[in-house]
């Protein structure tokens, strides 16, 4: 449940988060560290990830006809933590304090820091024309060799870059595609019909909250102005 390349033992921090370990769908483990505690505490950034809508509209302009997309595979444990920063993300697992040496999941900066630095290495590779949202990125265009050419261009970037790409979480040259929950065809986009229902099934928001984020499989944010 726990991967060594990703966390180290640690037996003098006064921090601590408490954990839950989640069975996944094909019987096996995934370690939780639940770090809202440490996210209250934490100072702000200026610097923030995209706004979805925003990249749907960008992105929509384009009228492309073909797509391909690209899901980094671990991204956040593919950005090595500051040995200072370590300290605050300890937690206890049978008895033994650990920590991560890895950008940790569930730490409110870590989306944003991701994104940077993928954007920073796609930046520094001189990456075509593209999209990200965190560790997704699409790339467009009227054919399908074009949009392969710009694809294999960003994974190249990205392997130089040290991260990890999948086959498996690369889709497309395709005509119809799905970015970050949202299905695009001939510059135009539909939510799914499976998301459409899950929405149709859930119980009515009861507070302001609830009303402006739905969250959907923990994957997709659909934000409503109230």
């Amino acid at each position: 449940m726990m991967n060594r390349d990703h966390h180290e033992n640690r037996k003098k921090s006064q921090n601590q988060s408490p954990i839950w370990p989640v069975r996944k769908s094909n019987g096996e483990w995934r370690l939780t560290v639940d770090y809202r505690g440490l996210n209250e505490v934490t100072p702000p950034m200026s610097a923030a990830v995209p706004d979805m809508l925003e990249l749907q509209y960008e992105l929509e302009s384009k009228a492309a006809k073909w797509y391909a997309t690209i899901d980094i595979a671990n991204a956040f444990f593919s950005i090595p933590l500051a040995a200072e920063c370590r300290p605050q993300f300890a937690f206890t697992w049978r008895g033994v304090q650990y920590t991560w040496n890895r950008l940790p999941q569930g730490w409110k900066h870590s989306p944003t820091i991701c994104h940077g630095v993928i954007q920073s290495a796609l930046e520094k590779g001189e990456a075509p024309e593209h999209l990200q949202y965190i560790d997704d990125i699409i790339v467009w265009g009227n054919s399908a060799e074009e949009v392969s050419e710009k694809g294999k261009k960003i994974i190249q970037i990205l392997l130089q870059a040290g991260f990890t790409i999948k086959r498996s979480k690369v889709k497309g040259p395709a005509q119809e595609i799905q970015f970050s929950g949202i299905r695009w065809h001939d510059g135009q986009r539909q939510i799914p019909m499976d998301v459409i229902n899950k929405i149709a099934a859930m119980s009515p928001p009861t507070n302001k909250k609830e009303t402006q984020a739905v969250w959907v499989s923990g994957e997709c944010t659909f934000r409503i102005t109230v």
